[in-house]
């Protein structure tokens, strides 16, 4: 059965950036195993960037793939006020723009040499039924490449889980997070692309992200994990701070600073196929 959705979250582009160098590199390393894009002859290669946030990871592709046509999509206002501020021609002659839309309904309505999604999967119920339209939205050897994050058993969401479900938090908060099985194994994916007939690559890994400064962990969950728990409790702000006093504390407990820093392992998952 399809989980439910989590509640809506506003997101705020300046917080998500904060920790950018961190959540930018597993892109990085997802396309430097995407295949060079093969459009057909003449044709300037198009891409799409689901989840595109606040438009510096389309840059990232952008960077990568100059020549081509890339539209990001995302279903924030905020985070495309940010990312239309970065669209426009491209060094190598393609060009960048971005578009709304919501991931649990978007479907090709064009070729694409390269569908491509960052960090956002795990916000959409049920994306593995909507890998069949997005392989069949894909151009002859176009690619379908994607990272989730595979930490939702670690102690920043086991703890954040246990604290919105709690007595004192259960009946505003016990449903706003997004259900345990956001993400799949990698062999989950590399089976489910690999039946659509695709060659797939499907690997993971356990990033040690060494956080500066105070509550480095707590910062870093700010922009995307406690976004549903922070937009459910705007309206109240002695309940807000008493929520992140409690989930701060425990964080601190979790993820004890060292000499150089705060370590956050991060495992995450990543998947390329191949339409063959």
């Amino acid at each position: 059965m399809t989980p439910r959705p989590p509640a809506p979250a506003t997101w705020d582009p300046t917080q998500y950036q904060r920790h950018s160098g961190h959540r930018t590199r597993p892109l990085h390393e997802l396309l430097a195993r995407v295949p060079p894009p093969r459009p057909a002859d003449g044709q300037t290669p198009r891409v799409a960037d689901l989840g595109c946030g606040p438009g510096k990871p389309s840059l990232v592709v952008a960077d990568h793939l100059p020549a081509a046509r890339i539209t990001g999509y995302d279903n924030s206002p905020a985070m495309l006020a940010e990312a239309r501020h970065h669209a426009g021609a491209l060094t190598g002659g393609g060009t960048l723009d971005f578009a709304q839309a919501d991931l649990a309904t978007w479907r090709p309505e064009e070729p694409f040499d390269l569908i491509l999604s960052n960090a956002a999967l795990q916000w959409v119920p049920g994306h593995l039924d909507l890998f069949p339209d997005w392989i069949d939205g894909l151009a002859p050897h176009g690619v379908l490449a994607f990272q989730v994050p595979g930490n939702f058993d670690a102690p920043s969401h086991v703890l954040l889980r246990e604290l919105c479900e709690s007595p004192r938090w259960r009946d505003r908060l016990g449903d706003v997070l997004r259900h345990q099985g956001a993400s799949h194994p990698a062999t989950t994916y590399l089976d489910a692309l690999t039946r659509l007939g695709c060659a797939v690559d499907a690997w993971e890994t356990t990033y040690l992200h060494v956080l500066p400064g105070d509550d480095p962990v707590l910062d870093w969950v700010k922009g995307t994990g406690l976004r549903p728990v922070l937009t459910a409790l705007d309206d109240d702000r002695e309940a807000h701070d008493a929520f992140l006093a409690a989930y701060r504390d425990a964080l601190r407990a979790a993820y004890p600073a060292g000499p150089h820093g705060t370590v956050l392992p991060f495992r995450r998952i990543f998947a390329v196929a191949l339409r063959l």
